[in-house]
């Protein structure tokens, strides 16, 4: 691993959160430990990723983790690697929490140009219950925008939905395509609200933004089958709608097409999904761990098709392949699941230590006196 990637964890440190300043050295290969020459101290190469404190060698966790983001069972992968199912369970739980870390420094940043979002829920079979899982994306870019689980399909759930869509929208001004739920239309029009300043005194008033498209895709269900389905406008109009959806290039009318064939591709790639299995999952944690997994993967490591672009200089080669962050603008090439581990997310930067209490009280010398 590289020392010039790596961050110094000193909160003390006023080098903390500063990569790539040549600051950190490597202090012993054998021990995989460097040094921060700021602060003086050393900590493990591997800090600030999945693989901190494993005993396990590093690619036995790669590839462990490799078959669980395409959709391999647990057991499955116990077996063949004499583990245990708490050892692997550990190392989702990991990889997930530093996925969703990844997730949000690369892509909810409000750096991303939408245009076109839908968002759809699923649910999914757990040991002795059943959760709602719900997911968006951007359809022009096939940018996986984030997911949320909830045992309860409510308003909560896409509240907080629609607040990751949020943070990851440089413009609000998008179209929206949603199912029937009407959570989505009450979410989005509290979520997608800005603040008009008059100078006045008080909380300023919230105005929803003008140029925010929400279409819905109602269906109608006979014997848990689709009957008969229909579109409607709940804010703006048909004809803007069409605009945005002939600027994108994706579709004509109203549909939430895009929504639906990701949820096919988590399906496929992560076990506890399958509508019928043995690979279920016993505990929301390890379903949202790999969750988090399976869609910074989908966003940065994995090659769409539709998403690839002429390239008629490129070595020979007439096509030049993308990734959805690749089509985002978030980076500039496909990642493998190696960086993605490896991929230290930066520390906030340090910070001179607030001065609390009273300040000390300057005690003057005493007045000498003068000789008789």
């Amino acid at each position: 691993m590289d020392p010039q990637h790596a961050l110094c964890p000193n909160l003390d440190c006023s080098a903390r959160g500063q990569g790539g300043q040549g600051t950190i050295r490597v202090h012993s290969q054998k021990e995989r430990r460097d040094r921060c020459t700021g602060c003086g101290r050393t900590f493990a190469a591997t800090r600030g990723t999945p693989c901190f404190r494993l005993q396990s060698p590093a690619g036995l966790v790669l590839v462990v983790l490799s078959l669980l983001s395409w959709g391999c069972p647990v057991q499955a992968v116990v077996h063949p690697f004499a583990l245990d199912e708490r050892t692997v369970a550990a190392w989702l739980q990991r990889a997930g929490q530093h996925c969703q870390q990844v997730h949000r420094h690369l892509v909810q940043q409000g750096q991303v140009d939408l245009q076109h979002v839908q968002a759809d829920e699923l649910w999914v079979k757990l040991v002795g219950q059943r959760v709602w899982q719900a997911m968006a994306m951007a359809t022009p870019s096939r940018l996986w925008l984030g997911g949320v689980i909830s045992p309860q399909r409510d308003k909560p759930l896409i509240t907080t939905l629609v607040q990751q869509v949020r943070a990851c929208a440089r413009s609000l001004a998008i179209l929206v395509c949603v199912d029937g739920l009407a959570s989505y239309v009450t979410a989005f029009l509290r979520v997608f609200r800005q603040p008009v300043r008059t100078g006045r005194r008080g909380r300023p008033h919230l105005v929803v933004e003008p140029g925010l498209l929400i279409g819905q895709v109602v269906k109608r269900y006979a014997q848990r089958h689709v009957t008969s389905t229909s579109q409607r406008v709940v804010r703006g109009t048909g004809q803007a709608i069409e605009r945005v959806l002939e600027a994108t290039g994706t579709g004509t009318s109203i549909h939430t097409a895009y929504i639906e064939r990701l949820n096919a591709t988590f399906r496929s790639h992560l076990a506890p999904l399958v509508r019928r299995g043995r690979a279920i999952a016993h505990l929301g944690a390890t379903l949202e761990a790999g969750m988090w997994l399976v869609g910074t993967s989908y966003n940065l490591i994995w090659l769409h098709d539709r998403l690839r672009v002429e390239a008629p200089g490129a070595g020979g080669r007439r096509w030049r392949e993308q990734t959805p962050a690749m089509a985002a603008g978030l980076t500039d090439h496909a990642w493998t699941l190696r960086d993605l581990l490896h991929y230290r997310v930066p520390l906030p930067a340090w910070a001179a230590p607030k001065q609390r209490g009273r300040p000390p009280k300057q005690v003057q010398p005493p007045l000498m006196r003068r000789a008789a």
